[in-house]
């Protein structure tokens, strides 16, 4: 039709809109629950795959609170135990240091003389043999954290670097990035800084949480122990070679939500920073974090997709796009193994829009057409028939078929003489409301309204609408008539017009059912010797004296208790058609 392909490119521009829209809102946040989805199954996959002996190129050594209850100091105090870490990774000879804990901004001699001296010898101890980072606090404005002037010097530019740690809007780290300043400006970070200087290779992406075994920490107080009994191959075992970060690991302080466990010592959720500077470490140190597409590629590979806006929707066709969203999930995951991250729910969303929004306006616009059909031929067809076409499930270009069903003829009883002294109009409008009472009853019980002839109406039941009894519909139908026909009358007498009287003949059989005439004018109807039969049976009402009469073929459909209720009136002559056994029933005098 010439409106689909304009639905069609509708159907396109709105799913291109609304991926636009989504990736200002909801998109970022859909893409995080697949990534944290994606990273556990890539794990649970690792943990099945045999162990390697390859030691974990970082070391996290953490304060914890039974290494604090042994130094008994304040934490700001602990000036003498960091520079008998920082000497003690010396003798490890490892190959970076970095510290996730805040260097003090005054001097605390006036305390206890030769705090400072005692973490300066430290500092410069180690600075000689491998390189130092310290981490930087902020202040209230988001810069820097002063630090003492000592340090600063010891440790020079290039030895502190903000603690700072890129966070998505759900508040987990998920990715490495030192895009932190006003404007994206870089700001150096611990994982940063000790990446430059082991000259690693630098770049943004997303972290592979889901690699290496989590970070079991060495607690500070077993490390001193070390340096204090002079046990330097223990330490060399621990950390020779390797890159060692010291951070908090006190219980409620520097806790963050993370997407998975990162330690052995994670809980709920939760992880403690020196653990995430340690992961975007280790992905720095294994050849960086996943890479991601330019946004210009994943945005055209989306409108690309989106493309299923232009197909027609099928059951077919909806398996093979979700078949394809399946895909596209498996490939992103197999991807990121591999280092590259693919924005996946972008396209799968791109995918089922484009398809779902072709399925909504062709819903809608099938809608309209039923809306449009419905007024334009509510009036033209029974409303089994409308209800038919509308669903499908019959069509002018179909041709017919043979049914069983039951035919309903009725005609009023003197009505030509009547009509002789009325003027045209007003035997229009009797026939009209007439019609209105006939029809209503007819089509409230299932029936068919194929014509109306002259004062006569005929009807069927059991098509196109398959009915349970056929025949039982239509004495209840022929009832209902025979009620609405006294009511009419109680209008007339009302009106002071005249009383009309009505016969009904039914008959069962087989015909030909389906839509006949001429290419350009054509109506659903019912022919054959059934409906001739059926016609010839209401002829019987007038010289009978019943309101209705019924062929045997009409009974052998009902319950044995309709035998009781209608007359048997013998073989009865047809006009043209030979003697058939037929029965008379008074709807008016019966109650089922």
């Amino acid at each position: 039709m010439p409106a689909r392909p304009a639905t069609a490119l509708l159907a396109w521009l709105a799913t291109c809109l609304l991926l636009v829209l989504a990736t200002l809102g909801p998109l970022p946040r859909l893409d995080n629950v697949r990534l944290d989805m994606q990273w556990r199954l890539l794990r649970s996959l690792q943990e099945q795959r045999a162990p390697t002996d390859d030691p974990n190129p970082i070391v996290v050594v953490g304060l914890d609170d039974a290494s604090l209850r042994e130094l008994a100091l304040p934490i700001a105090t602990l000036h003498r135990p960091l520079g008998d870490f920082l000497r003690a990774m010396a003798q490890a000879q490892v190959r970076a240091v970095g510290v996730d804990m805040v260097l003090p901004e005054t001097s605390y001699d006036g305390l206890q003389p030769g705090l400072d001296l005692a973490l300066a010898r430290g500092i410069a101890t180690l600075r000689s043999r491998a390189p130092l980072v310290f981490g930087l606090g902020a202040q209230a404005d988001g810069s820097p954290r002063p630090v003492l002037p000592l340090f600063e010097r010891l440790l020079g530019t290039q030895g502190l670097a903000t603690v700072f740690i890129p966070r998505d809007a759900d508040g987990v780290t998920r990715r490495f990035d030192e895009r932190l300043g006003e404007g994206g400006a870089t700001v150096p970070t611990l994982a940063g800084q000790l990446a430059r200087q082991l000259q690693w290779p630098l770049r943004p992406g997303v972290l592979p949480l889901h690699r290496g075994e989590p970070f079991q920490p060495l607690p500070l107080s077993q490390v001193l122990q070390w340096q204090a009994q002079g046990d330097e191959a223990a330490l060399r075992r621990h950390f020779q070679g390797r890159v060692v970060l010291l951070g908090s690991l006190l219980a409620h302080d520097d806790q963050h939500r993370a997407a998975l466990p990162l330690a052995t010592t994670d809980q709920g959720g939760q992880t403690h920073g020196v653990f995430l500077h340690a992961m975007q470490l280790r992905a720095l140190a294994g050849g960086g974090p996943a890479r991601e597409w330019p946004w210009p590629v994943c945005a055209a590979l989306a409108a690309a997709l989106a493309l299923t806006a232009l197909l027609r929707p099928t059951a077919a066709r909806w398996a093979l796009v979700a078949g394809g969203a399946l895909l596209l999930l498996g490939a992103s995951a197999l991807a990121f193994d591999a280092g590259w991250h693919l924005p996946a729910t972008t396209w799968v969303l791109a995918l089922l829009l484009g398809l779902g929004l072709r399925s909504l306006a062709d819903a809608v616009r099938a809608l309209a057409e039923r809306r449009r059909l419905r007024l334009a031929f509510d009036g033209a067809v029974s409303p089994p028939v409308l209800q038919a076409i509308l669903s499908g499930r019959l069509s002018p270009q179909a041709g017919g078929e043979r049914r069983a069903i039951c035919v309903l003829f009725a005609d009023l009883r003197d009505f030509t003489t009547l009509s002789e002294h009325l003027p045209p109009e007003d035997v229009t409008a009797l026939l009209n409301r007439y019609f209105e009472h006939m029809t209503q009853a007819i089509h409230c019980h299932g029936g068919t309204l194929d014509k109306f002839i002259g004062d006569g109406i005929m009807a069927f039941f059991g098509a196109p609408q398959a009915l349970p009894t056929p025949c039982v519909q239509a004495l209840d139908a022929a009832q209902a008539m025979h009620h609405a026909l006294a009511t009419f009358n109680t209008d007339q007498a009302r009106l002071g017009g005249p009383r009309l009287q009505m016969g009904i003949g039914l008959h069962w059989g087989d015909s030909f059912v389906g839509f006949v005439g001429a290419r350009s004018r054509h109506a659903y109807s019912a022919i054959g010797d059934t409906v001739n039969t059926a016609a010839r049976l209401e002829g019987l009402c007038k010289t009978t004296g019943w309101p209705v009469v019924l062929s045997d073929a009409v009974l052998q459909q009902l319950e044995p208790v309709w035998h009781q209720r209608v007359r048997p009136l013998g073989e009865q002559m047809l006009k043209g058609h030979s003697p058939l056994p037929v029965h008379g029933w008074n709807p008016d005098e019966d109650s089922p």
